[in-house]
């Protein structure tokens, strides 16, 4: 059974035995299957399995040997990311190749074995906790609930007080989240708790890129018809952002610079953004977008404590081999 999930062996299934092999992973790991789905990107593909337990939902992502880390262009930069660097390069008055100073981002080049997991499908957010109206820890705070009021009758959609308490306009009403503080270690025993981890920076690498040598899924440089957080226009407002939309396997990943996704490791680890600071030192989009690569090298923080505004997490189940 080992070797069939793989991806070796595993893409050469009949959708039969797949399904199969999925129902037994559901019962396995108490999960709810919900159906087999091909999903399709940037040339690479994967027929698999869906799953859902406690509202979330899981895909299975098989494993398989591959290449990691990035030392060179693929197949070159495209003219419009070659002109944007050419741009900055000349704006800082600095004569360097390109090639050179985005090697500096990335991780080594290493070749690695990946276990075969049950992946969440969307990143998850720390920190902020649903509450209701009445819950007591908000009743404690007057101006909390002065400037709620105030929201209520305001044209907002959301009204957030840094790190105390948020506010959002649904259709059903108002929802309220309180901010908890939470550390590195903290998650982890409370993903431990769940039976549930984190992908290793390796684990995650290759659940971005598959296993790419490009700089990205699709290619060296940035696609700019592309729909991109934080760089779209009027009338794109109700398209999707394409980096956000499931990839081959499946998943929702390294779509938003800001976004900073927490890791497995010795210390406190994210990946796939950088919190928002080359876009914010005005770097441009394909600068901006250069921590979503999945060969950036994973960042590892000298504190513990989890920012809820730019940190989040994805859980997974490693599969027990036989």
């Amino acid at each position: 059974m080992n070797e069939k999930l793989f991806r070796a062996k595993f893409d050469q299934m009949e959708a039969i035995e797949k399904q199969a092999l999925m129902e037994s992973l559901a019962t396995r790991y108490n999960m709810t299957f919900l159906g087999l789905h091909t999903f399709e990107r940037w040339g690479q593909s994967c027929t698999t399995g869906i799953f859902q337990k406690d509202s979330r939902e899981f895909v299975f992502v098989p494993g398989d040997t591959v290449t990691l880390g990035w030392e060179q262009f693929a197949v070159g930069l495209n003219q419009d990311s070659q002109e944007e660097l050419d741009y900055l390069l000349q704006e800082w008055e600095m004569e360097c190749d390109p090639n050179e100073m985005i090697r500096e981002s990335m991780a080594s080049v290493r070749q690695v074995t990946i276990s075969p997991m049950l992946v969440g499908r969307k990143l998850e957010e720390l920190c902020w906790e649903p509450v209701k109206m009445d819950d007591p820890r908000l009743t404690t705070h007057p101006d909390w609930l002065k400037k709620f009021r105030d929201f209520v009758w305001s044209d907002l959609d959301s009204l957030t007080l840094h790190q105390s308490v948020r506010m959002e306009r649904t259709e059903q009403g108002f929802q309220i989240w309180i901010y908890n503080q939470m550390d590195y270690d903290s998650l982890l025993e409370q993903m431990e708790k769940q039976e549930l981890s984190l992908p290793t920076s390796d684990e995650w690498a290759y659940l971005c890129g598959g296993g790419c040598r490009t700089l990205f899924p699709w290619g060296d440089g940035l696609d700019y018809s592309m729909h991109l957080h934080h760089f779209e226009s009027p009338e794109e407002e109700d398209k999707p952002f394409d980096m956000e939309e499931p990839n081959f396997f499946g998943l929702s990943i390294a779509y938003d610079p800001y976004m900073r996704e927490v890791v497995k490791a010795d210390a406190f680890t994210t990946c796939g953004g950088d919190g928002g600071r080359n876009i914010c030192g005005g770097l441009g989009m394909f600068l901006g977008f250069l921590p979503c690569s999945p060969h950036c090298k994973p960042e590892v923080h000298e504190e513990h404590r989890l920012n809820g505004d730019y940190d989040f997490y994805r859980p997974v189940v490693h599969l027990e081999m036989e």
